[in-house]
């Protein structure tokens, strides 16, 4: 089996790639087509590489294993609901922020992992551990601070409190989804194939149900959303809507035989890849913030993964050599 830290680098450069991706499929600034349909094309895209992969499991082997009782079925659609709540939440957001304080917010989820990692999947971690996670979210945070010169500093705290409490929400829900998603995966010893078939399933009746929304809340100006469904994509979008699936696919494989954590780890070093890459593909300026918080980062990536012998110098303890008994001439004077 491919050994998780490919499927975590594949999974960095894929998610760096999302962002640049989805700025060249616009048009003069603009979304020519309409982006509730992305999501939607990529979770069928998923739902139908994954069932053929299952088919192909089913014909080489004799049964695969596959729980089709309905009591497990239906504990699939709560991430789906979970992320649909989480959509929500962020929009909402937004109305009380401004981008820079809800992204900087948004490194709370690195934190909300940690902790629900531990307590709802009783996953123990080391202090050295810990303190690489806090490290994590520090440097994430530190390379989205911009400069005073460059935007009002007091524009970070002066939110209402309704927006920071709708920020700690949304990234509560984003760990609680991806957590809760890898509870479901290893939960029992189905194939992965068959526990995607049924979570991607949901995820697409979901995103059509946001679809059939939209269409009832503009009054269907535009039509049905089946008959808009490709307008306006060109191949940058269909490159957007391949990358979201192939992220999703490597993420649930990764939640099946790795962690959460190893997930957070690839997500946020893409972050800083993105901004890396943006400063050559879109004249992006670097910032003295965003060096430090890659630094802190790669910290934080050793901490977290290495070990606890390579990080803190183990004293060295000699053995004391077992004490030898000498023999001792004792000398025998006569009775008198």
């Amino acid at each position: 089996m491919m050994k998780w830290f490919y499927v975590a680098g594949l999974l960095t450069l894929l998610t760096s790639s999302q962002g640049i991706l989805t700025t060249l499929s616009q048009s003069n600034g603009r979304y020519e087509y309409d982006y509730a349909t992305v999501p939607f094309l990529a979770e069928v895209l998923k739902l139908v590489v994954s069932s053929f992969l299952l088919w192909r499991e089913c014909k080489a082997s004799s049964s695969p294993r596959m729980i089709i009782d309905w009591k497990s079925v239906r504990l699939f659609p709560i991430p789906s609901i979970i992320y649909l709540i989480h959509n929500n939440v962020q929009f909402a957001t937004l109305t009380y922020v401004d981008t820079s304080t809800y992204q900087i917010m948004g490194n709370l989820k690195i934190v909300t992992t940690g902790i629900l990692f531990r307590f709802f999947l009783r996953r123990k971690l080391s202090n050295l551990q810990w303190m690489a996670i806090v490290l994590l979210a520090v440097g994430t945070t530190t390379s989205q601070v911009k400069g005073c010169g460059e935007t009002s500093c007091d524009s970070l705290f002066s939110a209402p409190t309704q927006g920071y409490l709708l920020g700690i929400l949304s990234a509560c829900l984003s760990a609680l989804a991806g957590v809760y998603t890898e509870f479901l995966m290893k939960k029992n010893n189905d194939s992965l194939f068959w526990q995607n078939v049924q979570l991607y399933t949901f995820g697409a009746i979901f995103n059509m149900a946001r679809l059939i929304m939209d269409d009832f809340q503009s009054g269907f100006e535009n039509g049905p959303w089946w008959q808009r469904l490709f307008n306006g994509y060109s191949i940058s979008t269909w490159m957007v809507v391949l990358n979201l699936a192939s992220t999703g696919l490597l993420v649930s494989w990764l939640m099946k035989y790795a962690d959460n954590i190893v997930k957070v780890y690839s997500t946020s070093m893409a972050m800083l890849l993105t901004m890396v890459l943006s400063v050559y593909l879109f004249e992006f300026r670097p910032t003295l913030q965003l060096f430090l918080g890659i630094i802190i980062c790669m910290m934080s990536l050793h901490m977290y993964f290495a070990p606890a012998s390579m990080l803190v110098e183990m004293p060295v303890t000699s053995k004391a050599a077992p004490e030898t008994l000498n023999e001792v001439a004792v000398e025998r004077t006569p009775a008198t």
